[in-house]
């Protein structure tokens, strides 16, 4: 029998219709779905939108108790039926590899992200080794990424896409919702994600730090802080490319990886990322295995499509904006597989993003807006126990 909240979000999605924003002004308004202590949820434009706030065990409570369905549902997807077709595949069982994984990651991860996911597993009645299985889940299993400013933009500023190609078969995006965290003493920021998941690949931070992620090679590599939480962190404690790039090189990291950072100062980079080292790519700067990268340009992809992803940027070139920028990075950029897109705007916290449905990639299907100000504002506003911000710490 279905609950009174979800009786009411399903009417709720029914009514709902989506309205193209492709313009940074004040996002379209939303509506509240059902709230707790130190969270809320609230859905526009046929998305989910989820607010938590406060210590970890709050937040993760938060988070558990108001999408306890699709985290669940989230975890079994990741778990059993990924797992079982990894299992087969690779001759390993597949609860023993993630075991192995927090065996090794879990010494770098930070207490404050266990304590999040072991209270949001107990909130959504998911068991706690699955809870933390489900969040090691990226480490397993290795995306585009393009930021132009400057010369190449309508106006100067910065234009950050990423582009998600990852699993569409199993359905991910039926759990997708983006959620604002706003963790007491540290940076608010909102993470283009999926219920029950904690860290992020596509995210963008109170002080106008935008990141997304490609991943890469070293499979088994897993003595470091786990890619999705490094990335988190790094939404957590910095304020610019340069901090956060300063903490991935401090921090102990996991197989290969790939980043494009971008923030409010009109910096921007790529990064190459091992256990071992930290490579930089700046724009404009030529590289051996991609193709011609234009002036005030930043392409992380794979050869081919980065080919098409140059071509199109040199085309458009002084003209991307947005809405061209959504354009560039339709397939071939994306892939078939394309679960999710973003594309940022630092500058003025706006974030353009699309989902993949159970027919269509994420690139061919509408996008949404917010704008991470508004969403702060609005649970400010809106949230019985939402309270100001403390003065943030200094970044370590």
């Amino acid at each position: 029998m279905k609950t009174h909240a979800a009786r009411s979000l399903t009417f709720l999605f029914a009514l709902l219709c989506f309205v193209p924003v492709l313009c940074a002004d004040d996002m379209p308004a939303l509506t509240i779905v059902n709230q707790t202590d130190h969270g809320l949820l609230a859905a526009s434009q046929g998305k989910l939108f989820l607010f938590v706030e406060g210590t970890p065990h709050q937040m993760g409570t938060a988070h558990g108790t108001l999408l306890a369905e699709k985290a669940r549902k989230l975890t079994e997807r990741v778990l059993y039926v990924v797992g079982a077709g990894d299992s087969l595949y690779s001759g390993k069982w597949f609860m023993d590899q993630m075991a192995e994984v927090e065996r090794r990651a879990g010494p770098h991860i930070p207490k404050r992200f266990i304590d999040e996911c072991d209270a949001l597993a107990k909130a959504a009645g998911v068991s706690r080794r699955d809870g933390r299985y489900a969040n090691l889940f990226p480490e397993r299993f290795h995306c585009s990424g393009i930021a132009v400013r400057g010369k190449a933009t309508k106006d100067g500023h910065v234009y950050h896409a990423r582009v998600l190609d990852y699993f569409t078969e199993i359905n991910l995006q039926d759990e997708a919702v983006v959620t604002v965290f706003m963790p007491k003493g540290r940076n608010a920021w909102m993470s283009q994600g999926y219920a029950g998941f904690i860290g992020t690949v596509t995210a963008m931070n109170e002080k106008h730090l935008a990141v997304g992620e490609m991943g890469g090679g070293g499979e088994g590599q897993w003595d470091g802080m786990p890619m999705s939480l490094l990335l988190r962190d790094v939404m957590e404690r910095a304020s610019t490319v340069d901090e956060a790039v300063e903490i991935i090189r401090r921090t102990p990291r996991t197989c290969e990886y790939y980043y494009v950072l971008s923030d409010k100062n009109r910096a921007m980079v790529g990064l190459y990322c091992t256990p071992e080292k930290v490579e930089l790519l700046k724009p404009g700067q030529q590289h051996a295995k991609l193709p011609k990268i234009p002036e005030d340009t930043v392409i992380v992809s794979g050869f081919d499509r980065a080919e098409v992803a140059s071509r199109r940027i040199q085309e458009s070139f002084s003209q991307i904006d947005a809405k061209r920028l959504i354009e560039i990075i339709r397939q071939p950029v994306a892939m078939r597989s394309n679960l999710h897109n973003a594309v940022f705007a630092p500058e003025t916290l706006d974030m353009w993003f699309a989902d993949a449905s159970r027919t269509r990639s994420a690139c061919d299907e509408p996008y949404a807006h917010c704008n991470l100000k508004s969403l702060l504002d609005f649970y400010r506003i809106r949230h019985p126990q939402a309270k100001e911000p403390a003065p943030l710490p200094p970044t370590k």
